[in-house]
């Protein structure tokens, strides 16, 4: 492990519901390290979304601040945040695959979106990141024609051709059977290891504490656990 590449300090967020206060994070601190696959785990409510959307600059703190590699996101401009949003890799509980493109076509959408790979490597790197999660064979077929472990792994190669820095996964096992989830579990802690990429994600599965080198328990928007379980 080697220095924080998310500061998370005194987080708050606040939204306005049906004429009161919701106070969806309350004095929320972390510290990650580059490298660590991180989990936050905790009913739905308890603030887990909103914590992502903060790191993903896809949303701002109504109080304290989030660093990503020291720079605090509220004084970014809106062209910083988009460049850090490409630097982000995201991956969802419903794949966002596009149904008539192949899995080829759906990696390079993502390569499309981000910008920073050069064109003449998209080839390369999307054969190389669909490989690296096991679908080299299933490279030329549409979303309808895999399952949905392999759909959730295709969504993984997407996040990963961009060269992420961080890759931030809201319930990405959720629609997927206990052995599937476990696979896509073990591929993201591979992705963590190897890759260097910083993985944060939310999720109700216990599981996923085996594979994680933190856990962060939260409940009602304030951290009530964290275990630092190391490589």
């Amino acid at each position: 492990m080697s220095e924080a590449i998310i500061t998370i300090s005194n987080v708050e967020r606040t939204f306005q519901a049906n004429g009161r206060e919701v106070r969806a994070l309350r004095g929320v601190d972390m510290a990650i390290p580059r490298g660590a696959f991180v989990v936050l785990m905790g009913p739905s409510g308890s603030g887990k979304t909103t914590l992502l959307n903060l790191v993903g600059g896809l949303d701002q703190p109504s109080q304290g601040s989030v660093l990503i590699e020291g720079r605090r996101t509220s004084q970014m401009s809106g062209e910083e945040l988009a460049a850090l949003r490409r630097r982000i890799g995201f991956i969802f509980q419903s794949f966002a695959l596009i149904p008539t493109a192949s899995v080829y076509e759906n990696v390079e959408l993502g390569l499309r979106i981000a910008g920073g790979v050069p064109r003449s490597e998209w080839a390369t790197r999307i054969r190389r990141c669909v490989s690296a999660v096991g679908l080299l064979p299933w490279i030329d077929h549409r979303p309808y024609e895999l399952s949905g472990g392999q759909q959730q792994r295709v969504a993984i190669a997407r996040a990963l051709a961009i060269r992420p820095q961080i890759i931030l996964a809201d319930e990405p096992t959720g629609d997927l059977d206990s052995k599937t989830g476990a696979t896509v579990l073990s591929l993201l802690r591979e992705l963590a290891d190897h890759e260097d990429v910083t993985l944060l994600m939310a999720t109700h599965d216990p599981a996923a504490a085996e594979y994680a080198t933190d856990v962060y328990q939260l409940r009602d928007g304030v951290v009530a656990a964290h275990q630092a379980l190391g490589r």
